[in-house]
């Protein structure tokens, strides 16, 4: 595999973390009762969706197709998330949705130890700061 398939391989990878991300705060939003809360939870699964379209244009801009398509990992995921949902009050949701942020901050991390070109590296690390930003919003609102 070269490194530009790596590198391709990676954003893939972070696409389809955005992906999840879009879909997990579908089920936060359904699962909201409080306004502002629910408010938050739209302009933040919003910037997921704007992080996906940035990554998939990136990917395209360098003659690949992106893999936006989640598979048997989202629905998992998706199934995970309604279950640890049920009979769950709003500050329980923002917990899950606190922590779920988190976990994807520390999985873009991880993608920034990987040897990647400049750009990529750029792009990554823009999303890292808007992730960062998604969920120091959320630790604003559940104090």
């Amino acid at each position: 595999m070269s490194k530009k398939d790596k590198i391709i391989d990676v954003l893939n990878n972070l696409l389809q973390g955005e992906n999840m991300a879009v879909d997990a705060f579908n089920i936060f939003i359904n699962k909201a009762q409080d306004e502002n809360i629910k408010k938050t939870f739209q302009e933040i699964q919003n910037q997921h969706r704007e992080n996906m379209g940035v990554i998939s244009n990136y990917i395209q801009d360098l003659g690949y197709k992106p893999k936006e398509k989640l598979g048997i990992k989202g629905v998992m995921s998706d199934f995970m998330i309604s279950i640890d949902l049920t009979g769950k009050d709003d500050s329980q949701t923002l917990s899950k949705a606190i922590s779920g942020e988190d976990k994807g901050i520390n999985m873009v991390e991880e993608i920034m130890k990987i040897d990647l070109d400049d750009e990529s590296k750029r792009l990554v690390n823009q999303i890292l700061e808007e992730d960062r930003s998604s969920l120091a919003k959320l630790r604003r609102i559940g104090q």
